[in-house]
């Protein structure tokens, strides 16, 4: 898919409807890690779709930089941090192609990321890390390969989904906190719903990172 394919089908997705395709809530996991977002912390929101994790992140006192790169998307985040009386900053970016930050963010999250093809992964995961300050902390959510059999979200494309061998390569260089694969229901809007086949990573980088 070309980038410019990729920005019309999220743009054509959220555009569809009125309501939030992944729904207002933040995502479980990332509730659940929500003791290592310290107020003033300076967190990204990788592909934050309609600002539900973003507005969550601000709502805990940190200083939040969300990427999308869907307008419309974007144009419902702002509503929803509105409502919920939060403030953080938008950019609409392309990840693959987008000029990453290097080493300025105590907080990567990246939740559902998986329009990432294998050819891209190796570029994106190193991105993740390198956007880290020596020290920070990357909160990663994915679907695995028996998401397929579910089929409650996430891509067609089996291979643009997580395992756990394969994240456990890519971070081998940073401190593995959490490395977790497990079946669990999810209720995320319309688009995420029902049993799902999940893998979680909270990995840490070396306060010695160049």
């Amino acid at each position: 898919m070309t980038q410019q394919d990729r920005g019309e089908f999220w743009e054509n997705r959220f555009a569809a409807t009125k309501s939030y395709v992944f729904g207002e809530a933040p995502n479980a996991f990332l509730v659940s890690q929500a003791h290592r977002i310290k107020p003033g912390a300076k967190v990204l929101a990788v592909a934050d779709g309609e600002g539900r994790n973003g507005a969550f992140l601000a709502s805990l006192g940190a200083a939040v930089h969300a990427t999308e790169i869907s307008p419309t998307a974007i144009a419902k985040a702002k509503r929803l941090a509105e409502a919920r009386k939060v403030m953080l900053t938008w950019e609409q970016a392309d990840v693959t192609s987008w000029n990453w930050p290097k080493a300025i963010y105590d907080v990567v999250v990246a939740i559902f990321v998986q329009f990432i093809t294998p050819a891209e992964r190796p570029a994106f995961f190193t991105h993740l890390k390198g956007a880290l300050k020596p020290g920070g902390v990357l909160l990663l959510q994915g679907y695995r390969p028996e998401q397929r059999v579910y089929n409650t979200g996430g891509p067609p494309e089996v291979e643009q989904l997580y395992t756990e061998a394969q994240l456990r390569e890519a971070f081998a260089d940073m401190e593995i906190v959490e490395l977790r694969a497990h079946d669990s229901v999810i209720e995320e809007g319309a688009a995420h719903a029902g049993m799902s086949a999940l893998i979680d990573l909270v990995a840490i980088r070396p306060e010695t990172a160049k």
